[in-house]
């Protein structure tokens, strides 16, 4: 069985000085929505996405929390179990740095992280006895550690590691499953979502600690998800439709999978906004980053990835052999 492809132009009313619409492509069909008709104005959002969270990291930089910045990391266990809210604005009245506060299960467990200012580093064991005037008495210290400067250093220097090495394992993956091309194509448009999240915690002045980072490389991983179904789709109309242009075979792969990918986004989305706005502040700026990557993501499947695939040069000889 054959499907048949054909532009069909819209009805119209006849008339002096009327204007035909645009025409609706088919396959077998299939009503066709021609994506890359706005891939100039998607890549030149994508560009001025990207340059200015390029801008915001040289400019403004990021706000690391105690895992990078250091601190002091005490684990407590209280007589009742705590409110944190109260017990963020007494810690916060010392004006020792920035707070963080975590229940452990269900316990009276909590765990306080505290970001020393620079001019207050040789002075833990004060935050420490102010933070013990805070919590008052009864009170059983399971650990209390320091993390310094140094540590934190070390620490970027393995989250961006892990983030670099976990992105260009992607782009072989791609490379060995496809061709080399939409290998170069997925790690382009992985690079693009977690430089532009990245961005966006810049911009924010959210603090970035070592949940952030397993925030990026889960986005990471549902990004070029949602781009492999579309090159798989790819690939096989490639095989099935010869003699078709790979613009028109680039907007039926999306359009055939699009609904998969808005169910998909649909889904993670629920479950992430339900935990942005129902959740605790400890997992607030992680569940911010996933808003952002789960929508970037989806947009860079549609538009990025493609938009790329097609201006690729290398791309000719590939089209080329499989129409042979």
């Amino acid at each position: 069985m054959v499907s048949s492809i054909s532009n069909t132009p819209s009805p119209t009313k006849a008339g002096k000085g009327a204007t035909p619409k645009a025409t609706t492509n088919q396959v077998g069909g299939l009503r066709v929505i021609d994506f890359l008709s706005k891939r100039k104005l998607a890549v030149g959002f994508s560009a001025a996405l990207t340059i200015g969270a390029i801008l915001l990291l040289l400019l403004r930089g990021l706000n690391f929390g105690i895992d990078f910045a250091g601190g002091v990391l005490v684990e407590a266990v209280l007589p009742t179990k705590p409110d944190l809210a109260p017990l963020r604005d007494k810690l916060n009245q010392l004006q020792l740095g920035g707070v963080e506060l975590q229940e452990l299960g269900d316990t009276n467990a909590l765990l306080i992280r505290l970001q020393l200012p620079k001019d207050m580093e040789s002075a833990q064991g004060y935050v420490l006895n102010q933070v013990k005037g805070v919590l008052g008495d009864g009170v059983t210290y399971r650990r209390v550690e320091t993390v310094g400067p140094k540590v934190g250093e070390e620490l970027i220097g393995s989250a961006i590691w892990a983030l670099l090495l976990s992105m260009i394992g992607i782009g072989v993956y791609v490379w060995a499953r496809f061709e080399w091309q939409f290998g170069a194509t997925a790690l382009f448009a992985t690079m693009h979502d977690v430089l532009t999240t990245v961005g966006l915690l810049a911009l924010l002045g959210r603090e970035f600690n070592l949940v952030e980072v397993a925030a990026l490389l889960t986005l990471a991983g549902y990004s070029i998800n949602d781009t492999i179904v579309v090159f798989d789709r790819l690939r096989e109309n490639m095989r099935k439709y010869k003699t078709m242009p790979m613009r028109q075979l680039m907007n039926l792969s999306v359009t055939e999978t699009l609904s998969r990918t808005i169910m998909t986004a649909s889904t993670v989305m629920l479950a992430t906004l339900a935990m942005l706005f129902f959740g605790s502040e400890v997992t607030f700026t992680f569940c911010l980053a996933m808003v952002w990557g789960v929508l970037i993501g989806t947009y860079s499947s549609i538009y990025v990835a493609s938009a790329v695939l097609l201006y690729l040069p290398a791309l000719r000889p590939v089209e080329a052999r499989v129409q042979a």
